[in-house]
C-alpha cells in the first residue's frame, strides 16, 4: 500500500522561501504534494507553479490579476480565487497537513491566525506576524492546538538544539548573524551606500525585503522577538553574536554551563525540509560542510552604534504593548523608501526612532488595535518621509 502524501499549502508561493519549498516538494514528491499556492502580485510566476504542480486552488491577494488568473488556468481543474479574504480562507482548509506561511511582513498576521484557528501545523516563515502580535498568536495556539514550526534558519536551529531536551532549563541562546553586506563599512561609509549594494547579501540568497533588514540588522531584531514567543524567554537571555561564515546559525547555552549548536551549509531548503518532515529527517543530496577546508568559525558583537535598529527592536520589545508593531510598521514603509532612493541608509533607523516616539502607544493592544496601529503608523512615517 502506497504512503499517503503530506499536502502542503503554501501562502506566498513565488517568493523566496515559496519557490525553495517547491523545489523540496519537486525532491520529494513522493512524500508531499501541493494543495493550494497563493501570491500576492506575481501572477506569472503563480500561473506557471501552478500549471506545473496543479493544485487544488490558487488565489491571488491583488484582485486586479484575478481575471488573468482564472483565464490563463481555464483549461486546467484548478478553483481560482482573488483577494486577502480568500487567502485567510484558505488558510483554514481542514484537508490540509501542513501550511507553509511564507509571506512577507505584516499581511501574514490574519492568514496566520485563521491557520491556527483551524488547529493547523503551521511552518512559519514569517517573522513579522511573532513581532507585531507575538502574545496573541501564543494564546490562540494554546487554545486551538495549533503546532507552529520554525522555518528561519535560526529558530529552526534553536528548535532543533531542544528537541529531545524536555523541560531542561535555558540559560540563554545565542542567535548567530552574519552581518551583512556592511558589517565592516564605518559610518562614514553608511551614510553613502546604496539599496543595491545593500541587496549583494554576501552568504544568503533572500528576498528583497529581508535582504535589507538583514543590511540594517533589523532582521535580528525581528528574530530576537521572534525567539522570545516561540522559546518562551526574556529579551535578556537572547544574545546576538555576528557570525560572518553563517556556519553556525544558532546556540541553546543550558543552566549547566553546556551549549548546543547546529550547524549546516546556508541553504533554506534544509529548514524548509525539516518544518516539513518534523520529527523525521530525511535523507537529502544538499551540500555538506567540509571540515577539512573550514579555517576558522569567528564571532564578534553587534555594533549598535552603526546599526542602531538592533538597540530599537530591544527597546521595542521591553516596552511591550503595540510597540514592537509599530517598529515592524515603520520599518516596512522605511525599508520601500530606501528601495525607491529616496532616504538613505541611516535614516531608516532615524525615522523609525522618531515614529516610535509619535505613535500612539497601547499597553494591552487588542487584534483591532494590531490593525489600526499598522494603519496610522504608516500613514505618520510616509508623512515624516516625504515632508
Amino acid at each position: 500500500m502506497s504512503e499517503t502524501k503530506k499536502q502542503i499549502t503554501i501562502l506566498g508561493s513565488t517568493g523566496s522561501i515559496g519557490t525553495q519549498a517547491l523545489q523540496v516538494i519537486e525532491q520529494y514528491s513522493d512524500k508531499f504534494e501541493v494543495y493550494a499556492l497563493t501570491a500576492n502580485n506575481n501572477v506569472d510566476l503563480l500561473i506557471e507553479q501552478a500549471r506545473k504542480f496543479h493544485p487544488e486552488m490558487v488565489a491571488i491577494a491583488n484582485p486586479i490579476h484575478y481575471e488573468q488568473l482564472k483565464k490563463s488556468l481555464a483549461e486546467l481543474p484548478i478553483k481560482v480565487f482573488a483577494g486577502e479574504e480568500a487567502i485567510s480562507q484558505i488558510a483554514e482548509i481542514q484537508s490540509v497537513d501542513i501550511i507553509l506561511i511564507a509571506i512577507v511582513g505584516y499581511s501574514a498576521l490574519k492568514p496566520t491566525m485563521h491557520a491556527i484557528q483551524a488547529g493547523k501545523r503551521i511552518a512559519l516563515a514569517n517573522k513579522e506576524t511573532l513581532v507585531v502580535a507575538g502574545e496573541l498568536i501564543g494564546q490562540l495556539v494554546e487554545k486551538y492546538h495549533a503546532m507552529i514550526l520554525p522555518v528561519d534558519s535560526e529558530h529552526s536551529a534553536i528548535f532543533q538544539c531542544l528537541t529531545g531536551e524536555g523541560n531542561n532549563d535555558i540559560e540563554k541562546i545565542i542567535l548567530t548573524a552574519s552581518g551583512g553586506p556592511f558589517r565592516t563599512k564605518s559610518f562614514k561609509d553608511l551614510q553613502k551606500v546604496t539599496s543595491a549594494e545593500a541587496l549583494k547579501h554576501p552568504n544568503w540568497t533572500m528576498g528583497t525585503k529581508i535582504t535589507i533588514d538583514s543590511a540594517t540588522l533589523m532582521n535580528k531584531g525581528f528574530e530576537m522577538i521572534e525567539a522570545k514567543w516561540l522559546f518562551g524567554l526574556e529579551p535578556e537571555q537572547i544574545e546576538i553574536l555576528i557570525h560572518p561564515q553563517s556556519i553556525i546559525h544558532s546556540m541553546v547555552q543550558f543552566t549547566d554551563g553546556s551549549v548546543k549548536a547546529q550547524l549546516s551549509i546556508p541553504d533554506m531548503k534544509l529548514p524548509i525540509l525539516y518544518a516539513f518532515t518534523y520529527p523525521e529527517r530525511f535523507n537529502t543530496n544538499f551540500s555538506r560542510i567540509n571540515f577539512n577546508i573550514i579555517s576558522q568559525l569567528t564571532f564578534e558583537k553587534p555594533d549598535t552604534e552603526r546599526f542602531r535598529n538592533l538597540l530599537l527592536a530591544y527597546e521595542a520589545v521591553h516596552q511591550g504593548g503595540n510597540m514592537p508593531c509599530i517598529l515592524n510598521a515603520a520599518n516596512e514603509v522605511v525599508v520601500d523608501a530606501f528601495l525607491k532612493n529616496k532616504i538613505g541608509f541611516l535614516q531608516m533607523s532615524e525615522i523609525i526612532e522618531k515614529i516610535m516616539s509619535k505613535a500612539l502607544f497601547i499597553q494591552q493592544p487588542t487584534y483591532e488595535d494590531y490593525v489600526n496601529t499598522d494603519k496610522e503608523v504608516r500613514i505618520l512615517t510616509y508623512e515624516l518621509i516625504n515632508k
